[in-house]
């Protein structure tokens, strides 16, 4: 049996969190062996011995299969076609790109297609020229397993993409926590900074749906909800599901809250505390009978107005207060938290306690914060402690 026979599409949903309807379906090549048994053809097209011309035939029949299909259907998502960014830049024409040329033969509104660009490589140049006329002509372009390869950052600047798919063994290992959590944070923050909107793919439990709202994910995609399927849904049909997952995920997120907000309050008893005592001096014994450690408090330094460190980092640890000067004389008005409470003062309103972003100290390795809150008309305390207590 010819190849191209056995090939076909089958459509697998995208979700949207908040609406909680079927927004999107991505096109996905699927094969039938001899005995007619189903399986995906992923590994047809990444294996290495077929010449790239053979797979661009097979991939144009699917895709057409496909629009064939959508175009019958009283389907109202957008569809997400599989285009390889090597193949793209082997047009030669830029006036009859097949896949316009199928939309325009099969009377299919542009705007409901996104062109998902796969892999690295190719003539970047080339390919932002190409993307930029399919855009000019009303399609979306999506960047896909982001995250995969430095390289993709180029891409994301260069091609300004309407959607990123997070590579999917990346966002696996980011369920799990560590670096890569960071860094699929780091790459959502990114991607939402550029105004594109994030899917989660190959979500397969609620852990991961969880996290993937975590990170801000607009959309989802994978068996959770599921696999791919040869016809297309009620755009509803995952509506109750959505709804309870959403649920659940507000339930755990408020006792978590909840939780930062009783120990933030306790933290801030703290501080005004240490206020207190060292607008009358440096009497450190006198105050480390406050749960410090308990609490997570590490150190605590002076600041003047113009951010230099003017007294020693005082250290506090079992039970006691370990005196530190290297740091006199370093300078933190760069930082957020320090101006950001010379900005309220400015406005009068100079009781907040400022708040750093979380990070890894540097000398002990523990995920800190910094808390920053005037001491007097000269000095501003800063306060360093253990984020992990809320984590």
């Amino acid at each position: 049996m010819n190849q191209e026979k056995r090939l076909f599409p089958y459509f697998q949903p995208i979700v949207g969190i908040a609406s909680g309807a079927i927004v999107g379906y991505e096109v996905l090549t699927w094969q039938a062996d001899a005995v007619g048994r189903l399986s995906s053809a992923g590994e047809l097209f990444s294996g290495p011995d077929t010449a790239d011309e053979r797979l661009i035939s097979w991939d144009r029949c699917v895709r057409r299969q496909a629009l064939q299909k959508f175009s019958r259907s009283n389907c109202n998502a957008y569809l997400t076609i599989n285009i390889s960014a090597d193949w793209i830049g082997k047009v030669a024409d830029l006036n009859s790109l097949p896949t316009l040329l199928m939309l325009d033969e099969l009377g299919i509104d542009r705007t409901r297609i996104i062109i998902e660009i796969t892999e690295a490589k190719g003539d970047l140049n080339r390919l932002v020229e190409i993307i930029g006329v399919y855009r000019k002509l009303g399609l979306k372009v999506a960047i896909d397993d982001f995250g995969a390869g430095f390289s993709q950052l180029e891409q994301v600047m260069s091609a300004q993409p309407d959607l990123i798919k997070l590579d999917v063994q990346l966002f696996k290992q980011a369920t799990q926590g560590g670096i890569a959590s960071d860094i699929v944070h780091l790459l959502t923050r990114l991607a939402k900074r550029t105004g594109c909107r994030i899917v989660c793919v190959g979500v397969e439990t609620q852990d991961e749906f969880f996290f993937g709202l975590n990170c801000g994910a607009q959309y989802m995609q994978g068996a959770l909800f599921s696999s791919a399927e040869a016809e297309f849904k009620n755009p509803t049909h995952y509506q109750k599901q959505i709804k309870a997952l959403r649920k659940s995920f507000l339930n755990n997120t408020l006792t978590k809250e909840q939780h930062k907000i009783q120990y933030i309050s306790k933290i801030k008893s703290l501080c005004n505390h240490l206020k207190k005592a060292l607008k009358t001096g440096f009497n450190l014994n006198s105050i480390s009978a406050y749960p410090f450690e308990e609490k997570g408090l590490l150190r605590l330094y002076l600041c003047n107005n113009d951010g230099e460190q003017i007294s020693a980092n005082f250290n506090f640890a079992d039970g006691e207060w370990f005196e530190d000067p290297t740091r006199i004389g370093f300078n933190w008005a760069w930082r957020p938290y320090f101006y950001q409470l010379l900005a309220l003062e400015s406005i009068k309103d100079s009781y907040r306690l400022i708040t750093s972003e979380r990070y890894k100290d540097f000398n002990t390795d523990v995920l800190c914060q910094t808390l920053t809150l005037r001491l007097d008309d000269e000095r501003i305390l800063l306060i360093d402690i253990a984020a992990e207590g809320y984590a």
